[in-house]
């Protein structure tokens, strides 16, 4: 062996250990691909982030979808990164859809402003990160049932195949107002134009590969079908959906960009305000906005962790996840990061498990992704040339491979089973991972008092049950308090 390729053996090496690349079953270029695949299936959010966050606030301020842009790739990298080197899980964050859609609400209600809605997402953040320091966050993660954390994995992989049946256009909201199906196949019923052959054709693949073992069966399939789409809009100029289009693409045309290179304008990064929220809108009304985002926050994360580790075969038999603090540690620092910088809250995104699903298993991945987002601050407009269709078939098809864990929960047992059903239920037709726990939570510890098991429920499980319950009735609390 020569010194130079002894120099690479020992970097490599290195690589394997720091990472335990070897150990979690995986190889580099697994871990590559993995990366790859994940970075493909939520780029979308660089996009679809500005969109959301677009609306004026009272001051008739615009954040400015190319800076919200620009932004939105630069923490999503950055956080994702660093959940490679200090988590060393295959998760990648960003802004957490739902979150950033719950901000824009407060600011379209004229409720607070763009900065002090940020200052109140920094806020949130800074309180779960100081959860996680004093090892509540840990504490209550592994307080949750194993049944229920099963459940959570289930749930999540239920959620991202709706995810990615809705962004493939398979299925809609009902056309139809008078009708009291909230959901139909296609347009009216029916499934038309091209865009949707293209999401058929990509399920379809990913399937077949997969069932004939062919490594980088995910990636394939997108790529294949982003080539696919990009011919057919160049035969036929489908166009992008909307409401005289709505057999259009879903997200963004599929065509080479006329210019490859944007350099991104960061201006909207520390531009929020800590204490305008309660000055504003009053203290119990900022104090009740909190509040809501931490739970949210709190739960979405640990529900893909579990889901997502679970999937990547990372979590122990009793349910636990080893090194799971550092995990949590970053995604608090990412919720500040993400209000600092003006585009919400940043979260793990469920869509890692199209990665765990390509073969990824280790921190390296995610190295591979944060890379790749922040490399799109300056490639936006060919990142936005894959169209939803093309990148969606990947979540139903892993939505599939994460429901597998059904099995393993005790349906005999109703005192587990109908919380468990709950939690998996709730996820995707309420589109929240949070309200599936939480209603998971809430009967787990109705139905265990109720058979006289009040002794298998573990304290912290009471304290969270009640938060929960807190949550959902925040309405009429607020009106109770006089904030609504």
């Amino acid at each position: 062996m020569t010194r130079t390729e002894a120099r690479d053996t020992e970097r490599r090496s290195g690589l394997d250990r720091f990472f335990h690349i070897s150990a979690r079953g995986s190889t580099v270029g697994r871990e590559v691909r993995g990366g790859l695949v994940t970075f493909v299936t939520m780029a979308y959010i660089v996009v679809l982030n500005p969109i959301i966050l677009g609306g004026p606030d009272t001051n008739g301020t615009l954040l400015g979808q190319g800076r919200v842009a620009a932004a939105t790739a630069l923490v999503a990298g950055v956080m994702t990164l660093l959940m490679g080197v200090v988590g060393r899980f295959p998760l990648a964050l960003a802004a957490g859809l739902g979150l950033n859609g719950f901000i824009a609400g407060l600011v379209g209600a004229k409720v607070v402003t763009w900065p002090e809605a940020m200052g109140l997402v920094v806020i949130e953040g800074l309180v779960i990160t100081l959860l996680v320091l004093t090892g509540f966050r840990t504490a209550v993660f592994n307080a949750i049932p194993l049944p229920l954390k099963t459940a959570i994995s289930v749930g999540i992989g239920m959620f991202i195949a709706f995810i990615g049946l809705v962004d493939g256009g398979f299925v809609r909201k009902q056309s139809n107002a008078f009708s009291t199906v909230p959901v139909e196949l296609g347009v009216g019923g029916t499934l038309q134009g091209w865009p949707i052959v293209v999401f058929v054709v990509g399920v379809l693949l990913t399937a077949v590969l997969l069932g004939m073992r062919v490594r980088g069966a995910i990636l394939i399939s997108i790529v294949a079908c982003t080539v696919l789409a990009a011919i057919l809009e160049a035969i036929f100029h489908i166009g992008v959906v909307g409401p005289k289009n709505p057999a259009g693409w879903g997200n963004s045309v599929p065509a080479l960009p006329s210019h490859l290179f944007t350099p991104p304008d960061l201006g909207l990064v520390g531009r929020f305000s800590l204490g305008g929220a309660f000055a504003h809108a009053g203290v119990l009304a900022a104090l009740v906005i909190v509040f809501s985002l931490i739970l949210s926050d709190f739960f979405d994360m640990m529900g893909t962790i579990v889901g997502v580790n679970a999937q990547a075969g990372l979590v122990d038999e009793r349910g636990r996840l080893p090194g799971i603090g550092r995990a949590l540690f970053v995604d608090a620092l990412a919720a500040v990061a993400g209000g600092g910088a003006s585009v919400s809250s940043n979260t793990a995104f469920v869509e890692s498990a199209s990665g765990v699903g390509e073969g990824a298993r280790t921190g390296f991945a995610s190295i591979v992704t944060g890379v790749l987002l922040l490399l799109s601050m300056f490639f936006a407009p060919l990142v936005a040339a894959v169209p939803s269709q093309a990148a969606s078939p990947a979540l139903v098809v892993v939505g599939f491979l994460m429901m597998t864990r059904i099995t393993t929960i005790d349906w005999k047992d109703y005192g587990a089973a109908i919380p468990a059903f709950l939690t998996i239920a709730l996820m995707p037709f309420t589109y929240s991972i949070t309200n599936g726990i939480g209603a998971g939570f809430i009967s787990y510890v109705v139905i265990k008092v109720t058979q006289r098991r009040a002794r298998e429920i573990h304290p912290l499980l009471w304290v969270v049950t009640a938060c929960f319950v807190v949550y959902f009735a925040i309405h009429p609390i607020e009106k109770l308090l006089g904030v609504a």
